[in-house]
Formats: structure tokens, C-alpha cells, sequence
């Protein structure tokens, strides 16, 4: 029992620990060390259930530390009462932590007539149960283990080659290879080929990365981005509304860009019930000055006596078809059938939208085609992709205002900068109280504003053609690959 809770205490602050390898602290090193504590962990597990229970206490320190912002969400944006959303974000991190549990079961369950053998199953064990976490009901691929590497990890340059999860994968890798080189219990030579095998990963990512993959596809585009800083929980008060609409206005006037861009649901109103005078100005405005305004707002449309309501990016003057959120957020833009109830703890404005098509067109403006994502569409590399090789450029607008002054909005940031890397291409974010910025092909935040503040800030775009090996395959390649090897390894270990 005592090495139980040892084994337990110990992978639990290697998965918390695992948090500091992404924004804001960007310690890309932290996350390998971390699973090699608990590869080590799980190749000395006396059986699949410890192991079990190491990968589980690994996940709950890893989504707890991670995920913490789930309970400014909704305590305090959706006021829910604090014990039950104290509750309610254990039971979801209690589930995330299902996936590494599963992982470290298979490893020890398959791996026990091998050293090699269980250690050679983790990697991909682990990456095929962070696939799940990111596919199964709807997904929820925050902190993929790969982002921790946008932009200057070594193992970046995995990101264009196979995406996130292969970056993923490369990283298990590592941490796998980092045991057996420590193993004093192997012989010389393994050991020696790991700590090849190891400097030659590490060797193809920083070699991919300075492969440009990408090339220009035009002249420079100006783009402002807005920040309007509205507090969310006074955003769809009836008093305040006038004053948004002004302030943001007065920005627009102000911006000195071809393409302004305002974030999430920016205006707190129905676009069809925006004073007719107001958006009249607005685009009086962007024809005199030869000007594309991008703006999220809430689109209606009349459907059997009701409305179906879509979170839309819309650009002005008109002409474009808008975009319309097609992955949404359970319980936060639709409640999930058998949830209704909980409507009545939860108070979310609109909270019941309708997706949209799940592939679209990408949005012209400034004569640049920009890919959208709105909120944390942008977490999904592999429907990202989807506008490709048509995107010249990546736009995002988001309202990371529910999640306060948590760690949230910049480990939203450093997404976009994996979705830039995957992509070759540059990512710009409107959002509502940060992070507003633009990210360059690398990953690299080129002009950002700080969080909370009121303003705008300026970035010159390149547009951009051309494939990566990822942007031509997606998500699939890797994935195969975790699940190929994991099957391999596990019929290996059961035919022994």
C-alpha cells in the first residue's frame, strides 16, 4: 500500500508538472520529463491496475492543474453554485484521466513477458488514448501533449510533418527512450542504441523545422485586430449595449489596416437586429476606405415557427457567404440530448445554436482567403485543414472572457500557434479580452495585446501557398500509426 500511494503521489505531480510545458511558461522540456517518470512508473508496475492507477493519478494531476479554468466557467460565469462546479470540473478531470489509465493498463497488460516490449507499448498506447480524449463526444483535444513543442521546441518540426499528434508521439518516444537509456539493468549496447535512437528523433525535428514548407502567395496584407475588453458578465446587459456598439464602432473608425477585425459575438445583439443606421455607417466606412470588416456575431434564421441560431463570422460590405460555427461547445452552445435540465443550474446566454456545415469556403478579405475558427474550433488541427490548400491564411476570432484570468486563453494562443506550424501558414485572433494576436507560419507571435486591456494592434500577413506533408494527410497518418503499433505490440506480447 505504502508504494501504491508513493507511485500515485509521484505520477500525480509528474502530470501537474506537465502543465508548465505550455503557455504561458512554455517549458517545452517538462512534458517529456514527465512521461518518463511515469513510463518509469508503469515499467516497474507490478501489474496492469497499479499501472492503472499511475497513468490515472498522472491525468488528474495533468487536467486539474491544466483544466482548472473550468471552474471559473462556471461558477462564475454561469453561476453555477460553487460546490457543485467544484464538483462538476473533478468529475470532468476525473474522466480525461480515464485516457492515460487506459494507456498504462495496455502497456503493463501486453508488456509483461518484455522490458522492451512494455516500454516499446507506451508511446503509442499513450497517443491513441489522447486521440480518444480528442475524437469521442466531440473531443476535447486541450493540452495535446505535441502543442507543448509551438513554436521552439525541438520536436516542432514534427508539427508540419504529422501534426499535433505525431508531435505527440515523438515526444512518448523520447520520454520512452530516456528510461531505457537510464535502465542500468540493460546491456551497454541497448542502451547505447536508445540514446541513438534518441538524438536521431530529436535531429528530424530540428531539421524539419527550418524546411519552409510554405511560400509566399502575394503582397503583404495589413490586418488590425480589435479587443473590446467587455467584461463577460455585464456583456448582454440591455444598459451596456449602446456603449459596445459605440466603442467598437469608434475602433473600427480608428483602425489604419485593409482588413479590421472584431472577435466572438462582438456585438451583443442578433445581426439582423443591429440598428439598420449603425451597420449602415459601418459599411459607408469600409467603401470609403477600401476596407474588409470581419466581425463575429449571432446570425437567426426562421425554421418551423422558431429560429436557429448560429455563431457566425459575417464580413462587411457584404458579398461573402458568412461562417458558422460547426464544432460547438457541449453544454456551453448546445446541451447534449438528456441534459436539458441542466438549464435550470447553468446560465449561459444562448446557449442552444445550431452547427454549421462542417466544410465551408474559406472568407476573402483584403484579397486574402482566410480560413476561419471561431472559439476553439482552432484546438482541432484536423478540421482545420479542411481550407486548405484554397486558405492563404488562418482567422480566429474567440471570447476567452469565461474563463477569467486563468491560464486558459494563453494555452488558446499557443494552439493557434501549433495550427500555424502545422499549416505554413499565419494565424490571426480577434478575441474579446485576450490573446489578440498574429502568429507567423513558425508559430511565432510577430504583435499581441495584453490581456484585459482596451485596443488593437496591427500585424502586416503574408498570404501563403503551398502543403505540408500534414495539411496534404491530417490527423490520420499519426493516428494509424499509435494504433497500428499499439495492436502490433499487444499481439506480440499475447502471441508470447
Amino acid at each position: 500500500m505504502k508504494g501504491l500511494l508513493r507511485d500515485a503521489v509521484l505520477s500525480g505531480t509528474a502530470g501537474a508538472a506537465c502543465v508548465f510545458g505550455f503557455a504561458p511558461f512554455y517549458a517545452w522540456p517538462v512534458p517529456l520529463l514527465a512521461l518518463a517518470v511515469l513510463f518509469a512508473l508503469w515499467r516497474s508496475a507490478a501489474s496492469p491496475w497499479r499501472a492503472a492507477l499511475a497513468g490515472y493519478a498522472f491525468g488528474l494531476g495533468y487536467f486539474l492543474v491544466g483544466t482548472s479554468w473550468v471552474y471559473v466557467s462556471l461558477h462564475r460565469y454561469g453561476a453555477m453554485p460553487a460546490p457543485l462546479a467544484a464538483l462538476a470540473t473533478f468529475l470532468f478531470c476525473a474522466y480525461l484521466a480515464l485516457h492515460p489509465a487506459a494507456a498504462g493498463w495496455i502497456a503493463v497488460r501486453f508488456g509483461r513477458t518484455s522490458a522492451a516490449l512494455r516500454l516499446a507499448l507506451m508511446p503509442p498506447a499513450f497517443v491513441a488514448a489522447e486521440w480518444i480524449r480528442g475524437t469521442v463526444w466531440t473531443g476535447f483535444p486541450w493540452l495535446t501533449t505535441g502543442t507543448s513543442q509551438a513554436p521552439n521546441g525541438p520536436l516542432a518540426g514534427f508539427a508540419p510533418l504529422a501534426g499535433a499528434y505525431g508531435t505527440s508521439l515523438a515526444i512518448a518516444a523520447c520520454a520512452a527512450l530516456v528510461v531505457a537509456v537510464s535502465l542500468r539493468s540493460w546491456p551497454l549496447r541497448g542502451r547505447i542504441g536508445a540514446a541513438a535512437a534518441l538524438a536521431a528523433i530529436i535531429a528530424i525535428g530540428t531539421t524539419a523545422s527550418r524546411i519552409e514548407w510554405t511560400r509566399p502567395d502575394g503582397a503583404p496584407v495589413t490586418v488590425a485586430l480589435l479587443q473590446g475588453n467587455i467584461p463577460q458578465e455585464i456583456k448582454w446587459i440591455e444598459e451596456v449595449r449602446t456603449k459596445t456598439l459605440l466603442d467598437y464602432r469608434a475602433q473600427v473608425f480608428a483602425a489604419n489596416a485593409r482588413v479590421v477585425v472584431l472577435p466572438e459575438t462582438a456585438l451583443p445583439a442578433y445581426l439582423d437586429q443591429l440598428p439598420a443606421d449603425y451597420m449602415q455607417s459601418l459599411r459607408d466606412h469600409a467603401l470609403a476606405q477600401h476596407q474588409d470588416i470581419v466581425m463575429g456575431t449571432v446570425e437567426r434564421e426562421p425554421h418551423g415557427g422558431q429560429f436557429d441560431y448560429y455563431n457566425s463570422v459575417v464580413r462587411i460590405p457584404g458579398g461573402a457567404p458568412s461562417y458558422r460555427k460547426h464544432h460547438l461547445v457541449p453544454f456551453g452552445e448546445y446541451i447534449p440530448p438528456g441534459f436539458k435540465w441542466i438549464l435550470a443550474v447553468l446560465h449561459i446566454p444562448m446557449s442552444d445554436f445550431s452547427a454549421g456545415a462542417r466544410t465551408q469556403p474559406p472568407m476573402t478579405a483584403g484579397g486574402v482567403r482566410f480560413g476561419i475558427a471561431i472559439c476553439y474550433e482552432d484546438v482541432y488541427g484536423g478540421e482545420l485543414v479542411s481550407f486548405l490548400p484554397s486558405a492563404q491564411a488562418f482567422l480566429n476570432v474567440s471570447n476567452d472572457a469565461w474563463f477569467g484570468d486563468s491560464y486558459a486563453s494563453e494555452q488558446h494562443l499557443q494552439s493557434s500557434q501549433m495550427r500555424a506550424l502545422e499549416t505554413g501558414r499565419w494565424m490571426v485572433r480577434s478575441t474579446n479580452t485576450g490573446v489578440t494576436a498574429a502568429i507567423d507560419e513558425r508559430g511565432r507571435v510577430v504583435a499581441r495585446l495584453a490581456p484585459f486591456v482596451t485596443g488593437s494592434t496591427v500585424a502586416q500577413i503574408v498570404p501563403r501557398a503551398g502543403m505540408t506533408p500534414y495539411a496534404d494527410t491530417g490527423d490520420w497518418p499519426a493516428v494509424a500509426l499509435a494504433f497500428a503499433a499499439t495492436a502490433l505490440f499487444a499481439w506480440s506480447g499475447r502471441r508470447r
